[in-house]
């Protein structure tokens, strides 16, 4: 292994981390394949080649621990599927996935349209929006009618904004000095957590009362998990709904918005990708709407979304704690080591993207005639992989492909010029507000 950056007594290189961990993980990745450093006095390994990162992942039951993020991140999501381990995530996620299988995001597909037109038709030749808020606003709204079975206003508004005040103070302690404080220890930051995470877990507990009371049979994923068993028989309990819907949330609304927004400033700054990607849109959809069915055409709307999570991917860190015996690379860990890898950083990496800082959709999708780049397996890895993949992968996909034809067929999004940062929160997302100005493509 390669020493990394000494850092200093008792915090190791938690300041340089804190203060740009993008830019950190990056140096990490350019000392070399596996690479020593401490965060606060725990010893950390970083990974940067696919094969090691596919181990990671790949072996995320059997030979990691999950890494604990803190207390604010602990109490958005309860002990969900995203943070349970052994038996007792394996039962969850037996009951998670049916709800987020192929068939029933055909199901939510409409949905997802639907909400995209509504936007639409709130756009105007000339206006100027602002992207976040657009972006966000969609995908809460697509998030509580397929999660929760309601399109209220209020319910969006109320889960929306404290989902932001949780996220925020998320991102602020997993980077900062809060990461080594004790769970027991309060904070003006993980007080501000908890208030949020009450209304959330307060509109939650109504709406299952709600759902409860009407009886099964509606299409949304709450009903679906009220109704689910495990091979004992056993539901999940109202706790562990609380948990799964919160986390489904998250996956459904803030990364895809977070995406979403990006395409946009990407395609923007790029004219001759937007033009590729019209063509697209009108040589399949021509004057209609997409529908489902439609996904599997749309190769360069799909290559678009894909080269966005390449170069701004929403989860920006993947972690986890070795277990005795582990492996990495061929050499042993210590138990007790916590290993890092960073889709931001090896989706950069130029061995393995070929002119990594630009944007080119091309990459997934070339142009026939043309040799395809050849990727390595784990180079790209927004969504994680192996067993925990992401369980929302594919609902994400296709919410940001729909969304961006119906929007995309109809306007064009001029990006104000600004200097735009990611800021590495719970999700990535941009430092500040995105201004855009909207053209209309067709009357």
């Amino acid at each position: 292994m390669v020493p990394g950056p000494r850092g200093l007594p008792l915090l190791g290189s938690l300041p340089d981390f804190g203060k740009d961990p993008l830019g950190f993980l990056t140096r990490l990745r350019d000392h070399g394949s596996l690479v020593t450093w401490r965060f606060g006095g725990k010893l950390c390994v970083f990974l940067s080649e696919p094969d090691c990162v596919g181990e990671l992942l790949i072996g995320a039951e059997e030979h990691f621990d999950r890494a604990e993020l803190g207390v604010a991140f602990r109490t958005l999501l309860g002990n969900g599927v995203v943070v349970a381990e052994g038996a007792d995530w394996r039962r969850k996620r037996s009951l998670v996935q049916p709800s987020v299988r192929p068939k029933q995001v055909k199901a939510y597909a409409s949905t997802m349209v639907a909400e995209a037109v509504r936007a639409a038709d709130g756009w105007a030749d000339g206006r100027s929006i602002e992207l976040r808020r657009e972006m966000s606003a969609l995908t809460q709204r697509v998030a509580v009618r397929t999660i929760f079975g309601t399109g209220k206003d209020a319910d969006v508004d109320a889960i929306g904004r404290a989902m932001s005040v949780a996220q925020q103070e998320i991102g602020a302690e997993m980077s900062g000095l809060g990461a080594l404080l004790p769970s027991w220890m309060p904070t003006p930051g993980r007080a501000r957590v908890r208030k949020a995470v009450a209304v959330i877990d307060r509109e939650v507990a109504r709406v299952v009362a709600e759902h409860r009371n009407e009886g099964s049979g509606r299409p949304d994923l709450l009903s679906r998990l009220l109704v689910a068993q495990d091979e004992t028989g056993a539901r999940l309990t109202d706790e562990e709904i609380r948990d799964e819907t919160v986390t489904l949330y998250i996956g459904g609304h803030e990364t895809t918005a977070s995406a979403l927004v990006w395409a946009w400033t990407l395609l923007s700054a790029n004219p001759d990708v937007h033009a590729s990607l019209t063509r697209e849109l009108d040589r399949v959809l021509g004057d209609r709407e997409p529908g489902f069915e439609d996904y599997e055409k749309l190769t360069y709307t799909q290559a678009v979304v894909k080269e966005t999570l390449r170069l701004y991917p929403t989860i920006w860190v993947i972690s986890g704690v070795a277990r005795e015996g582990a492996t990495v690379g061929g050499r042993r860990l210590p138990a007790g080591t916590r290993v890092w890898s960073s889709p931001w950083a090896t989706h950069r990496d130029p061995r393995w993207f070929r002119d990594p800082e630009e944007f080119r959709p091309e990459r997934w999708a070339p142009p026939e005639g043309t040799e395809a780049e050849e990727i390595p397996e784990y180079a790209w890895f927004p969504f994680g992989g192996g067993p925990r993949v992401c369980l929302g992968a594919r609902f994400a996909m296709v919410e940001a492909v729909l969304v961006l034809a119906v929007l995309a067929r109809r306007f064009r999004v001029d990006v104000h010029p600004s200097q735009l940062r990611p800021a590495p929160k719970l999700t990535l997302q941009p430092d500040r507000e995105v201004w855009a100005t909207v053209r209309g493509r067709k009357g």
